[in-house]
Order: C-alpha cells, then structure tokens, then sequence
C-alpha cells in the first residue's frame, strides 16, 4: 500500500524523545530534557531586524532556487575568509538546512547498491537518507580510546571497487571530536587517486573550544575537488527553526542537477530567511557567536567533571558542538533501557547511544543553562547508585 522506500525509515531517534520528553512535561511531570540538538540562545538580533526589513519592503516572492545573488556571495565570502575555501558563487546552493542539503547530494549521487562509508558514532540521518537513496551503509566502528577518530587503515579496509563516498561529521554529532589538519590529511592520502566523494558536515565549526578548526577541503586541491561542503545557520547563530543550510561543491554538473532536483521539490529556501542570513554570514554576529561559546565551554567543563566524579560512568572531554557522549556500559550497556529507565525514574531525557550505532553510550546535550545540567546529573547520579552492578 506505501512506498517501500518510506516504511523502511525511522522516525528520528533525536527528535522522537525531545516530542515524548515535552510530551510529558505538558502533562505536569517533572522532566529535565538533554535530548535536543539546538542552541538555547535567541537568535541575535540584528538578524531578526534583516527579517522584518525584509518583511516590510515585501520581499515575499520566489527567488531564484540556488538563493538570492547576495546570500551566495556572502557565503562564498565566508568560506575563503573563514574556511580558506575557494567557491564561488555559482558552486553554492542554499537549502533548508543541513539535512536538506544532504538528501539533496545523496539523492544526487547514490545509484543502487552504491556504498557509504560512515564512521560510527554518527548522527542519526545519515544512513536513513543512504538506504533511503538506495546505497548501501559501511560503518567504521571508533573506539573512545581512539577519541571516535578514523584512522587511514581502517579507512583503506573499508574501501572497495562500489564505495561511492565518505561522510565525515567534524566536530561531531554526538561526540563532539574533531579531526585535526595532520588527521584529515592522511585521510585525503588515503583517498588520492580515488574517485570517491568526500561529504564533510561542518554544521557546528563554530563551536570549538581546544584547537583549530580545519575544513575537509582546505587540506588540498584534490580534496577540494572531490569534497562537498555541508554548512548552516542552525548552530552557529541560533537559527534552527529559520532552516537555513547550504553546500558548496566544484562540480558545477553536481550543483546544476542538485538544483534541478530542489526545483521540483521546495524551488527556493523562505525568502525571508534568505535576507536574514547575510548578516549571520559577514561577521557582523561574531560577538554573539564568542559569547555563546565561552558559555557552552563552560558548561562542557562543569558537565565533564561532575559525570567522572560518578562511578560507572565515564566520558571523554569534546572538542566542539555541545553534546557529551558518555559512557554507561558498566551500569548498562543496553542504552535504551538504561535511557528508558532514567527517564521514567529520575525523569531526564537523554538519547541512547545505539541510536548513533554505539551502544553502552548515551548523548547529553549541555545546550541548556548551567543549574538544569548540574541538577540533571545529579539526577543521573542518583540512579547509577540506585542500579549499580552488583558485586560477585
């Protein structure tokens, strides 16, 4: 009776829990919610002043679908001055969001059987829109030990005569690592005289707290070429809701059928959000952007050190985006009976690891004020005692 193609997807593990945690906050119960992916910072304001500008001129026509002249002349800017990216105008598409820009590629891309390489942990969408485009999903399993990274060998095992491309996530959602210069160049050795795409998710760049942030396609000119740049507003200013993403990518054939397919499915991004964009993209926010960062590396540290003062639990300190992915597996490591039971017990929401494809982990979003994730994990501190292991 349905498609195949649609039965066979999930519903969002992320978004599933943060509806049944608001759920049951409407009906009066006491829930502390960690499960959201989205800054708790208003959108800065001369943002919202570019929209109701925009608003009140009446700019509430179509545009063209890749995006307004402006827009994507602003965001070419960003990516050379930022990024040291080199796109012009005409290899970008603006789109609803990030998530929108990669059901765009894969769909694109991804003939039958055509296979992905994913490092796992990954965030939850990715090998939904594969199997949905008809590819095949090849994890790479991480470890903690080795901060959730690749390593180039197990990157060459993985590729064989189908492989298709590489979706790599930097800094990561959930873990929140991100691969350095040195590590993303031995990937793009790796990959060298291959004709594989690299899909490189920069969604959080903004949001690093130890170290430099290096984009996929600045290592060199043969990763620029075979790199496509997945980028937004959501994080980085605040914008979840306005849906605003985009991708860059050198292969103008690429672009122009990426945008033959968005013609016939949403033509252009809200016309409002496009005007309101610009000013999140040439600099005139980046004394929001460093406040909100000094606020989310404030709580990452305070969030790190009170989950390894509880016994059972461990967790890696992230480098960016603002999720901690904590180790659960010595009070379970089962993550959605231990996710399940703390939610029905303490009352906080948090989203089980296998969600991700790591089980024995669970994701914390410290994306909320300081005394509802410290009360959080005293929450959580309390049922790991309650549901320690017993000793033989």
């Amino acid at each position: 009776m349905y498609a195949t193609r649609v039965t066979n997807l999930s519903e969002s593990i992320t978004i599933a829990i943060s509806t049944l945690a608001r759920e049951l906050k409407a009906q009066g119960k006491d829930i502390l919610s960690f499960s959201a992916g989205e800054p708790d910072f208003d959108t800065p304001q001369i943002i919202k002043d570019e929209a109701i500008k925009a608003l009140q001129n009446g700019f509430t026509k179509y545009t063209a679908v890749a995006g307004i002249p402006e827009l994507l002349q602003a965001i070419s800017d960003k990516l050379l001055r930022e990024n040291h990216l080199n796109y012009t105008p005409q290899e970008i598409v603006v789109n609803s969001g990030a998530k929108h820009s990669l059901f765009n590629i894969f769909q694109a891309l991804i003939d039958k059987d055509d296979e992905v390489i994913i490092p796992s942990p990954y965030w939850v969408t990715y090998p939904e829109l594969v199997t949905y485009s008809g590819g095949k999903n090849v994890f790479i399993e991480t470890t903690q030990e080795n901060n959730f990274k690749i390593t180039p060998k197990q990157l060459k095992a993985a590729i064989t005569p189908k492989t298709k491309m590489l979706v790599l996530t930097t800094p990561s959602n959930p873990t929140g690592m991100v691969y350095s210069k040195s590590e993303l160049e031995s990937i793009a050795e790796i990959l060298k005289n291959t004709n594989i795409w690299v899909i490189s998710d920069e969604i959080y760049e903004k949001l690093v707290y130890d170290g430099d942030f290096t984009s996929c396609g600045s290592i060199s000119q043969d990763m620029l070429e075979r790199t496509i740049t997945i980028n937004g507003l959501s994080k980085a200013v605040a914008m979840t809701g306005w849906r605003m993403g985009y991708l860059a990518t050198k292969d103008r054939k690429l672009r122009q059928l990426i945008i033959n397919l968005q013609s016939q499915c949403i033509s252009n991004i809200n016309s409002i959000t496009q005007k309101a964009s610009i000013p999140a993209l040439d600099g005139r926010t980046e004394a929001e952007i460093l406040k909100m960062q000094k606020a989310f590396k404030e709580r990452r540290d305070i969030a790190c050190k009170l989950f390894n003062e509880i016994e059972g639990l461990n967790v890696s300190i992230p480098d960016g985006a603002f999720y901690l992915f904590v180790n659960c597996s010595t009070i379970n490591p089962d993550s959605m009976a231990f996710s399940k039971a703390l939610l029905e017990k303490e009352g906080v929401a948090v989203v089980p690891g296998i969600g991700f494809g790591m089980d024995g982990y669970f994701r914390f979003s410290f994306a909320t004020d300081l005394q509802s994730i410290k009360a959080g994990i005293q929450r959580i501190s309390n049922f790991c005692k309650a549901n320690k292991p017993k000793q033989d």
